[in-house]
């Protein structure tokens, strides 16, 4: 197993994130988001173009390989009633820009799920639309030697273990990035309302012979206020320990990707920027912290 990061969580700033990278002792990061001097922050295959030589200079010089990016292709922000030149003009600039790098694995998603008023999911959720741009991401990567692997975020991949595996059934060769705390707060929906949450362990268990990329998530579920806390790996209801065990005897070398959200959550809207600089400094010692608790728990499972 290998150890990186999706390094935003680290910080913005592209200097945080290859800080925190070298401060782990990591060779690796996964790109997601990134900020450079001068520019806004912006996703890695969509900040302009010098933005972008800027940050893959800095990576260069800093001996650090992208691995893998976590682009925002079908994710929980796109629609599936979008034009799907959307995702076309997004494939492009990301497989671009990883040949640049040197990337060899993306994360991409089967696009948000879709709501119905508040008492009813649309059953379909345009399953044969969904399955035919998954085909097409999928094939299009994959022409240019990299690797595409399907997140089981908040999309249809990730309503539940039922809807992963149709997914999986429709499209056999597909790969998944599995989250481990992403069941924690992910409701089941092919269960009755109200949802229950998802089994990180069950969910794991029915991908593993599908699963190329690992990101570790941990966390709890409170059913009474309908909110996840994040936690250091191993403390929360994502099966982490257990996950982490089973992979180390099943010999995956693959990468472990951290995704922490104990300081920050990515795609979460509602925080404050009362005092920016203790917020970057909680969030940069929070992953560096992660990350070694992650260590410690891949030396124990060893």
């Amino acid at each position: 197993m290998i150890i990186t990061g999706i390094a935003d969580e680290a910080g913005d700033q592209i200097d945080a994130q290859i800080t925190a990278t070298r401060k782990l002792g990591w060779n690796h990061i996964e790109a997601r988001f990134v900020q450079v001097e001068g520019f806004e922050k912006g996703s890695i295959h969509e900040i302009p173009e010098e933005a972008f030589e800027l940050a893959a200079k800095a990576f260069h010089e800093a001996g650090i390989q992208v691995c893998a990016i976590g682009s925002t292709i079908g994710n929980w922000a796109h629609s599936i009633t979008d034009p799907f030149e959307i995702t076309e003009a997004e494939i492009q600039r990301c497989i671009g820009r990883m040949h640049k790098l040197g990337a060899k694995i993306v994360r991409y998603m089967s696009y948000a799920i879709l709501e119905e008023g508040k008492e009813n999911d649309l059953d379909d959720q345009l399953f044969e639309e969904r399955v035919t741009r998954c085909r097409e991401i999928i094939t299009r990567f994959e022409n240019e030697g990299i690797t595409p692997v399907h997140e089981n975020c908040m999309n249809y991949g990730g309503m539940s273990i039922s809807h992963a595996l149709r997914l999986q059934e429709a499209i056999p060769s597909m790969q998944w990035a599995f989250d481990t705390g992403n069941p924690v707060f992910n409701p089941d929906r092919s269960k009755p309302r109200p949802y229950p949450r998802q089994s990180a362990w069950e969910f794991y268990q029915a991908l593993k012979a599908h699963i190329a990329h690992i990101h570790i998530k941990d966390g709890n579920w409170n059913d009474a206020t309908s909110e996840c806390t994040f936690t250091m790996p191993g403390e929360g209801q994502g099966d982490v320990k257990r996950i982490i065990s089973d992979l180390s005897r099943s010999g995956y070398s693959g990468f472990l990707s951290i995704e922490p959200h104990v300081a920050t959550v990515f795609h979460d809207t509602t925080g404050t920027d009362d005092d920016p600089e203790e917020k970057a400094r909680e969030q940069f010692e929070s992953y560096v912290e992660y990350g070694r608790r992650l260590t410690h728990l891949i030396e124990q499972s060893s």
